[in-house]
């Protein structure tokens, strides 16, 4: 026989336990529109359609504000699931990862187009001390 009281919580514990593990449904749509939006401007970034991926990144620069905005409100009045947290801080990698990708893609294009077409070099001293400025060879009549 077992004198010791129940290691069950109690009937007020279960219900704090799943209020704070349930979903808050406005924050529960706010990180899906974040996550719909990112993975919408993934399918563009890998379709490589530049309009789609202009439109998708708007509305995904909104949806993370909008994000933002409902977090900040609902960590004042309390703790944020810890599912929906650990879904924001997914979220923010894949943001980071698609920005990281793009800086790469953006200097790897950068490169090329400096090869394809140079650009001009600024002004440097000629053997005389006189500037030498390329391309700008000829007389200005007034």
């Amino acid at each position: 026989m077992n004198s010791s009281p129940s290691k069950r919580p109690s009937t007020t514990a279960l219900v704090h336990l799943s209020r704070s593990d349930a979903a808050d449904p406005a924050l529960e749509l706010t990180l899906s529109a974040v996550e719909d939006r990112l993975s919408s401007l993934s399918a563009a970034l890998q379709a490589r359609d530049l309009s789609s991926i202009d439109l998708h990144a708007t509305e995904l620069h909104r949806a993370l504000s909008n994000a933002v905005d409902h977090f900040s409100r609902a960590a004042r009045n309390g703790p944020v699931p810890p599912a929906l947290r650990r879904r924001l801080a997914s979220a923010s990698g894949t943001v980071a990862a698609q920005r990281e990708s793009l800086a790469r893609a953006t200097a790897a294009l950068d490169r090329a187009i400096d090869v394809l077409l140079p650009r001009e070099t600024s002004a440097v001293y000629g053997a005389q001390g006189g500037v030498q400025r390329p391309g700008r060879a000829g007389s200005l009549l007034a």
